[in-house]
């Protein structure tokens, strides 16, 4: 397998005519962020446009979007940008993106469309949208695109089957293979062998599950767990799940209509993303079984389920507000709460963080180490062998997973009869072109992460972010001095303020003697010394001390003035 380490990788060359370029900007070597630049003849095919959630190492921090840097001066060569499905990890940053160039083309299935033009509007931006469906065929300037039906844990989700002069390229999106789906729509093994016959110059495959044998169980395997809780449980039932998980909300609705119980959304992005999902038929809901937020309090405990949202931990979502005491629904002794989502690698502390919140109220927690309330939407080993064995790809690259699912996804593919040479395990940012029915990597490019924090976006750095981390971690200290350069004496100070500190300030005592010392000996020694260079001495002192007296690495802010 050839293995891409995009920062050690040299410059692209000049794309040569003729020649297919891919580039993906997020989504290998991490769950979210996914997006992918296809390029050829001067024009350029985007494939998603997805976040990333932030981890605990990254405060402050809202989302995380893909790089845009690449294509940031190119924008009027881009020909549309295809969504494979509606999940935030795939459609997310498209607000973001249209920033830039409002009348880009969004291509994608009725759903999809539906739920990333929502969120433009809220952005206040109306797009420019063609709705396709399975066994469409459509052109985009040098790419001709053909749709194929795939089966995920939202409906309406496609692949994209993408011919070039250059050759062909088949985009899985996220999929699994779920042969009883909730919808009858099924992942379309058929439509898969009749381009295998085509000819698959590349396969880019959903890689998530990769590392997992056998196959993912089917979503209908959910519904009677779910009604054997809901006959059980005697008071309130909190489920929560991701906003856009469709076919588990309706499961939650069916299991609710069988006990007689009333369900009510909770969460903005819920009841907006359902509201869209009733109004196009994709949600069955039994009739008077919805009842408003504001009408919960009227209801017996024992008639009442709430649908929310909050399944990963958000700080901010419906569930973390109910659990940390400060949202209008109050926990309760009695009252259980369903887990019904997996866990993404990342936001395992604050999802336990939660669950432990809510036992503290006297919640019971059920999630899916108790039981069995969540399928993945991702194909295992065993799919994505039987995907490799119909296409017989001449090369591949997995795509949308950490790097253990890429190298687990590359491994089934050499089982199946893929030369490894043929296998890219790329990076974000790495450049490979396809030529002649060969993949190879060329070069990368440069491809960060990009912070939104509240309204800014790309303003906060990775520097930023360590001495957030260090302020949270290590505290802070200010220390302020003025200074009578022509005397070369200390005037006033040293002031000593710290924050974040057990000790009281007066523990600084000790220290301030050597910074008047350390001052006094830099100015006298050298009376062109600039502030700057009199403020290092300082840090270096205190900085020296703080880390043999109280063991700590504190954000050190040093001010030297001058009388």
């Amino acid at each position: 397998m050839i293995e891409a380490a995009g920062n050690a990788l040299q410059t692209p060359p000049r794309l040569k005519d003729g020649t297919l370029r891919i580039v993906p900007l997020g989504g290998l070597g991490e769950i979210g962020r996914n997006m992918a630049v296809f390029e050829i003849d001067g024009k350029l095919l985007i494939v998603d446009c997805g976040v990333l959630f932030p981890e605990e190492t990254q405060p402050g921090v809202d989302l995380i979007l893909p790089d845009f840097s690449y294509i940031e001066d190119r924008l009027d060569d881009v020909v549309g940008v295809v969504l494979t499905h509606g999940h935030e990890d795939h459609i997310g940053a498209v607000p973001y993106l249209l920033r830039l160039k409002k009348d880009i083309p969004l291509i994608g299935s009725q759903l999809t469309l539906a739920l990333i033009e929502a969120k433009l509007q809220e952005h206040r931006i109306k797009p420019f949208t063609l709705t396709v469906t399975e066994g469409q065929v459509e052109q985009f300037g040098p790419f001709e695109c053909e749709f194929v039906a795939v089966n995920h844990s939202i409906p309406d989700a496609l692949a994209v089957f993408i011919r070039t002069r250059a050759g062909n390229v088949l985009h899985t999106g996220d999929f699994k293979m779920d042969q009883l789906p909730l919808d009858g729509r099924i992942t379309d093994l058929r439509a898969f062998a009749r381009l295998g016959e085509e000819g698959v110059d590349l396969y880019m495959a959903d890689s998530t599950n990769a590392d997992v044998p056998g196959f993912t169980s089917p979503e209908g395997a959910i519904g009677p767990v779910l009604e054997e809780l809901f006959g059980k449980v005697k008071k309130r039932i909190i489920v929560a799940s991701f906003s856009s998980h469709i076919h588990r909300v309706q499961q939650v609705l069916d299991a609710a209509a069988a006990h007689g119980r009333k369900v009510c959304f909770v969460g903005r992005s819920m009841v907006r993303n359902m509201a869209i999902a009733e109004k196009l038929g994709y949600l069955h809901v039994p009739d008077g079984i919805l009842v408003d937020l504001k009408n919960v309090d009227n209801m017996p405990d024992h008639k009442l389920v709430l649908m929310s949202t909050g399944s990963q931990g958000e700080p901010m979502a419906a569930l973390s507000r109910m659990a940390n005491g400060d949202h209008r629904i109050s926990i309760g002794k009695g009252d259980t709460v369903i887990l019904a989502s997996s866990l993404i690698p990342g936001n395992e502390n604050a999802v336990f963080r939660v669950i432990n919140g809510l036992m503290k109220l006297g919640a019971d927690v059920v999630h899916k180490g108790t039981a069995k309330i969540h399928v993945s939407g991702h194909a295992s080993a065993g799919e994505l062998l039987y995907t490799y064995n119909i296409l017989k790809p001449r090369n591949a690259m997995p795509v949308h997973g950490e790097t253990r699912h890429l190298i687990a996804n590359g491994k089934l593919a050499i089982q199946t009869g893929v030369p490894e040479e043929n296998i890219i395990l790329a990076d974000d940012g790495t450049v490979v072109d396809l030529v002649n029915g060969k993949a190879k990597v060329v070069g990368a490019i440069d491809c960060g992460f990009v912070y939104v924090d509240g309204s800014s976006v790309g303003e906060i750095t990775d520097t930023d972010l360590k001495d957030r981390r260090i302020l949270g971690e290590e505290g802070f200290i200010s220390v302020i001095t003025v200074v009578n350069r022509s005397t070369g004496t200390i005037v006033s100070g040293p002031e000593i303020h710290a924050r974040g500190f057990a000790e009281d300030d007066a523990v600084f005592n000790e220290i301030k003697p050597k910074i008047s010392n350390a001052l006094e000996e830099a100015v006298t020694s050298n009376r062109d010394h600039t502030a700057y260079q009199l403020q290092q001495v300082v840090r270096r002192v205190v900085g020296t001390w703080v880390n043999r007296r109280l063991r700590r690495r504190p954000m050190i802010v040093p001010v030297v003035l001058e009388a």
